[in-house]
Formats: C-alpha cells, structure tokens, sequence
C-alpha cells in the first residue's frame, strides 16, 4: 500500500534541485519522512512535490536537494529526496521571505519586512555577524533584538545536529530534543556514548540509541550495548506495569532483543548487579510458588520496600491524630450526620465511616452506585466536626475537582499536593511531612507505584490515610497494582468493599451495565435512555461511525458539546478505529482548518486554536508546578511569531509551550481506555472493533463505562463486545508489595 507520496515508479540518476520549501503536506514524525512542495522559481505559481527524509527543514527555506526523479500514478511528477543542504536566500524577495515565514522565533512577515527594508541584501549578513545592529530598524528594542540573535545562533545549531544524525533516521523532533540536552556537546555525546541518550532523552529509548550505535560503530557484543539491553527491557517491562521481572525471564527476552550469546547477558546481569545498576532479590513465586530472583531496576525497589516500610510504620504507631474517635458514641455521631446530610447510611458504609476514622490506613473500593461518594463526604464531614484538618487529593486535575465538589473543601491532585519538583522529589516527604489529620486519596486504582510511595512518605505519624477507589478497574498506567496489593487477602491493611447498588442507582443503564459488565454478563443494549450499540462489524467504517456519533448525533440528540462533553475511548492507539486515526478525523469534524486561523503543524499533526490536548510526559519544569501526564487541556492561542501556543488547562491553568516542546502534547478527542481513567465525562463513546482484539478485556471496558456520568454509546462489533466481556485480564503484574507488607520479602 503506498503513501502520500511513495513513488512507484523507476526513478532516474542522481540530479540537483535547488527550490524554497512552500509548504509541508505530510510528515511522518517518527521517521522523519516527509511530502512537500517547493518553489523551484519557474514562476506560474507551479510547486514541485519532493519527497523523503527533510529532517528540519522549515517552510521558507531555501534547499539544495540531490536525489532522484520519479512518478506517482496519483500525485504525478516528483523529485525524491536523498540528501540536502539549507542555502541561504541571496535575493530581497528570498530573504523577506525566508525571514517571515516563522522560521526564527520573534521575527513574523511585518518584522521581517521593517528589518529587509533597512538592510536589503546585507540582511541576513547582519543578523549572522552584527545582531546588535537590528536595533536600527524602525520599533526593534534590544530586547527583540537579542532574542532575534539567540534565535539565529540556536536554529544553526540544531541544524547541526539535524543533519548528523539524518543519517541515522533519527526525526526532528528527537533531534531537537538531543539537542536541548547536550547542547554544543550534542554530536560528541550521540557519537561516544550513544546509550547515554536511551536514559536522558525522553522519547529515545534503547532501539534508536541502538541504531544511532551501529552507525558510529559500537560493537554488537559491547558490554555497553547488552548491560543497555537489560535495562531497557527491565525498563519496558515497566511500561507493563511490572515493578521486576523474574531473572530467567529477564535473560531469555535479553538474548531476544540483543541477538547475543546466552552467556554474555548473565555475565553483564551479574556485572550490573555488582555495580548497583539493578537489584536482584529473591521474591515468592507467582501464585504464592517457589521463590524466585527478582531483577528490579533501583527505583522500584526503593520505592516498593519504602512504600511497604511506609504503610506499617503508620498502621503501627501509637499516635493518633483523631483520637476523639477512639471512644465516640457512634449511635450519636452517625445521627448527627444522618440530619446533617438528609440521608441515612447503609451498614456497610457505616462499617467503613468507622474504619476511616479509627484506623491509621485503611481501603475504601466499590463500583459505581454503591455510595462510594457518600461514605467519603460523610467521613469528610464527621472528621470536620472534630476540628481534624482534613487533606483532599486525586491523581488527576478533573477526579480533584469532582472530590472538592463532592465535599465542598478544597481538592487537589498528588503532585500539586506534594509539591513535586524538577527531578520528581516532593516538598512534602518524612522530614517534612503534610500538616493533616486525615489524607484522603480518591481514584486510588491510578496511583502507581512511585507516586504511591513519595504520598505515604508525606503523611505524618499519627494522621489517617484513606484510600478510595474501584479496584475493579485497570490498574495504574504506571508500574504496580498499588491498590489490589493492599486488598489482598491476608494483609495488615484493613478494608471495605460496597457492594450494594442504591435504588436511584439501579435506574441508570449506565450503572447497571458497568456491573453486568463486571460480573461477565452482556450488556443490555435496547431499550435504555442513556446506554446504546450502534452494530458495525467492519473496523474501518466503526472508526468513521464513532467520528460522526461524537461529533454530531449525541449534540445533536442530547445538547451536549462535542469538544467538551463528548469523549472517544478507544481501547488502543493504532487502527482504523484507534485513539491515533479517530483525533485526525475529529479534528477536521470539531476543529476545522479555515482563513484567518492560525495553526502550527509538528510532525504528523497540525495544532489549532480550540484544539482538545493532552500532556504525554511529567514536565515539572512547566506551569506553576509543573504539568503532567494526563493533563487536559484546550488551545486558547497560536502566535506564529513568537512560535508558542497556549493551553488552559483542566486545573484552571493557562500553560505556554515554545512549538519546540509540541512533543509534549497530543490530541485529545479521543483517547486511549487507560489514559481515561481518574477522569468523568457527561458523555462516552467507545469503538469495540475485532481490530482491537488482543485489547479486549473486561477490565478495559469496565473502565471505559464507569467513566460516563450520563451516557455511553457503544460502536462497532457484537462479536468484539462478547470477547471484551468475556475475557478477563491475563495474570497479575510482576509485585511484591502484598508480601514485604506480609512479611514475606525482606524490608529494611
């Protein structure tokens, strides 16, 4: 099948083609293919199509391309590209519009007219040599002035790094990121210690710095090389969810990915274990077998032992923060608050207001309609009425905001609450602890491992913890199954499982579906008011039919914005019917390209005012306390001049990313099951396609129900939907903070 610009055609010996770069039409950000057009200057407005690897190449540029000519049966006549050089325009017409194309930061088509008026040809001379000289153009201050220079100096270094590393098929994006990294020593980093890159770089991992290794000529049976295949497969496993992996596990997926001998992945495990790269602990078995030695990378076994440490200390310590509770009169207390809210609380919500304020840490789970909500606000309120200072957070922006609207205090997410900063360490840990009484954590299913252990540091001896979550849902996107660890049978950790479905509930198709679901019964899909199947066996037209539910049949029927009351939860990214296909077609339905409005395209996508985003990475170095993974948010401006757009965010924030930094974002109308969760939404359309067949999981579309709070429309396949609620997920993650808390793995 070929692409937008695949030439099938027998191309012709190597040629020159010097042209302007008009406009980039297509680009492939991971491998840096490109499909553009150029002016070659043979006037009639006619552009040529090139095609191939212009990594960094910016509209507005003038390029000395060599390659070859071809044909496409479609797109007709075009010039593929092998390699190319950026020539500086040597007309007034070519630098007026070299310089107003966005190009270098500060400079928009107005500035870049003032400044080729004042020095004509000598133009771009003076900006190279004499920068401080702009200020003789008519309203250029110094300011404008040196950021025009540090611009300059900037964009010919990246370049630099571009076009080195474009024979390694590295994209633009990682160039640039590189770059941001190493600075001037970028290019003697990439060629001496190319792993380097795989643990500093975000969006490099082990197979590109892999790659960039082979071309500068690190052997295949480098020590390096495999120690970094260890810990790059340790670190995937992470990805997984895994906080270790088995060591015979470990070694027989090393060979597999290194292509190397047996015996040379366990030498370089015991190298790295010597010197403190992994550890390796003996853990029980799965299913409580034989042990095994478990490979951890550090942090994971710091943070697991800690978490463990953490938990007991607080359930074993004689203090109490609320010690009024030790001997309240219960009858008394839960009569008050019956009058207080108007409603009476279920025995099993009662056992649970108890277990929250007489124990040090305790774990409150149920699925939708079981009253979670109303045992936290009454918990809330009885530890109020005692004067404890009562500490509220979530993991994410919108479940912060759902628990402070719930309880009518203030509510805000881990990070915020902690303080984290660059680095990830917290203002708030055992030497500083949080000022509170009791700390309650709401959506707990999504605090992963590393999170849950800098939150538990924090809580002071003596305060009461409180857990709140389904552990029915999927686990952490993070590594580690926090929550079901806590519950599981036999633990020190005491808890309530809600189980009965309220009445006003019972009404909701929503909720009683969730729970079928659940139970591993199909769900009914007729005859309810807010709970629809719209049948579509084929993949492809599912993914068009989810686009036109979204974006036109439920604002259409129910009155609810598309942008911000309609979400698409796709079970995986790729596919005709993934998260990834499903936001290029949204866009073009909800956010539209017309006249007049600004845009910026970065890799394959084209950002615009009013888009729906989402932050891909932690970045505690943006917004008031950093911005993380997750964060939501819409494009409220685009200012092609200063290259930045901004984005107000679900927590109420407005965040400014340089175009540079557009890796950190993508878009967000429709996103995957597992970035959904801790988040609620009025509406929620979900493709069930046998495209996504090994996603299939009840978990998953558990997950994906329990998110809407007024309707859910299922698109696709009634043989994928009995799949889904069939199949339960396979296994438990690789942890073992269940038995240090047990006392069957060693702590400290």
């Amino acid at each position: 099948m070929s692409g937008p610009g695949d030439s099938v055609f027998p191309m012709t010996q190597l040629a020159v083609v010097d042209g302007v770069l008009e406009r980039i039409t297509y680009a492939n950000e991971d491998s840096g293919y490109t499909v553009a057009r150029v002016d070659t200057g043979r006037g009639g407005g006619d552009l040529l199509t090139v095609v191939g690897a212009l990594l960094g190449a910016q509209p507005g540029e003038s390029l000395r391309m060599e390659g070859r000519w071809g044909s496409h049966p479609q797109y007709g006549k075009q010039f593929t590209v092998e390699n190319y050089t950026t020539v500086l325009p040597a007309t007034v017409q070519g630098i007026r519009r070299y310089l107003g194309s966005g190009l270098i930061k500060g400079i928009g088509p107005r500035i870049a007219e003032r400044i080729v008026d004042h020095f004509g040809v000598d133009t771009l001379d003076v900006i190279e040599q004499d920068p401080a000289r702009l200020v003789e153009v008519p309203g250029l201050g110094p300011k404008r002035t040196k950021l025009i220079g540090a611009a300059w100096e900037e964009q010919k270094a990246i370049k630099e790094v571009m076009l080195f590393l474009q024979g390694v098929g590295v994209s633009t994006s990682i160039a640039v990121r590189i770059y941001k990294s190493y600075g001037d020593a970028s290019i003697s980093v990439v060629k001496n210690e190319p792993y380097r890159l795989a643990a500093d770089v975000w969006g490099i991992g082990f197979l590109t710095a892999d790659r960039i290794a082979r071309s500068v000529g690190i052997p295949h049976d480098s020590p390096e090389r495999v120690k970094a295949g260890l810990q790059y497969a340790l670190s995937q496993s992470s990805d997984q969810g895994n906080c270790f992996l088995p060591e015979q596990q470990l070694i027989t997926e090393a060979v597999k990915l290194l292509q190397v001998d047996t015996g040379l992945v366990i030498e370089c495990l015991d190298e790295l274990v010597k010197e403190e790269g992994v550890v390796r602990e003996a853990v029980p078995g799965p299913a409580g077998g034989e042990d095994v030695q478990g490979i951890y990378l550090v942090p994971f076994h710091r943070a697991e032992v800690s978490l463990a440490a953490q938990l007991l200390r607080l359930l074993r310590t004689e203090r109490d923060r609320m010690p009024a509770f030790q001997d309240v009169d219960w009858g008394r207390a839960l009569s008050w608050l019956g009058e207080r809210t108007g409603a009476e609380l279920a025995p099993e919500q009662e056992q649970a207001v108890r277990l929250a304020l007489t124990e040090k840490v305790a774990v409150l789970t149920g699925g939708p309609g079981c009253g979670k909500s109303f045992t936290v606000r009454s918990i809330v309120e009885l530890a109020r009425a005692k004067r404890a200072k009562v500490v509220m957070a979530a993991p994410t922006g919108r479940a912060a905001k759902r628990l402070a609207e719930l309880t009518g205090a203030e509510a805000s997410t881990v990070h915020r609450l902690l303080e984290l900063k660059p680095g990830g360490d917290a203002a708030y840990d055992r030497d500083r602890p949080l000022d509170a009484d009791l700390v309650v954590v709401d959506e707990a299913s999504m605090l992963d491992l590393l999170l849950a252990n800098k939150l538990a540091k924090a809580v002071p001896p003596g305060a009461h913890l409180l857990l709140v979550g389904d552990v029915d849902q999927l686990p952490s996107v993070g590594a580690g199954e926090v929550l079901r660890d806590l519950l599981a049978e036999g633990g020190p950790v005491p808890a309530v499982r809600l189980t009965r479905i309220f009445r006003q509930a019972r009404q909701s198709g929503v909720v009683t579906n969730a729970h079928r679901i659940n139970s591993g019964v199909q769900p009914l899909t007729q005859g309810l008011a807010d709970f629809f199947l719209f049948a579509e066996e084929d993949t492809e037209a599912a993914g068009r039919l989810t686009v036109d539910v979204a974006a036109r049949r439920i604002p259409a029927k129910f009155g609810l914005d598309a942008r911000r009351d309609v979400q698409v939860l796709a079970p995986m990214h790729r596919g005709p019917a993934g998260a990834g296909a499903l936001n290029g077609l949204l866009q073009e339905a909800v956010t539209p390209g017309r006249p007049g409005l600004a845009e910026k395209r970065f890799g394959g996508r084209t950002f615009r005012v009013g888009d729906k985003v989402t932050q891909i990475r932690n970045n505690y170095e943006k917004g008031r306390n950093g911005v993380f993974n997750g964060t939501v948010g819409v494009v409220t401006a685009l200012d092609v001049v200063e290259q930045r757009l901004t984005v107000l965010t679900d927590e109420d924030e407005e965040v400014p990313y340089d175009f540079d930094e557009l890796d950190e974002l993508t878009h967000a109308y429709a996103v995957t099951i597992h970035r959904s969760q801790g988040s609620e939404y009025p509406a929620v359309v979900i493709p069930v396609t046998t495209g996504a067949w090994m996603m299939l999981q009840r978990n998953l579309l558990y997950t994906a129900v329990t998110r809407a709070k007024k309707l859910v429309v299922l698109v696709g396949s009634r043989k994928a939907l009995g799949q889904a609620v069939r199949t339960v997920s396979a296994g438990r993650r690789c942890t073992a903070l269940d038995r240090r808390l047990r006392g069957r793995v060693g702590l400290p």
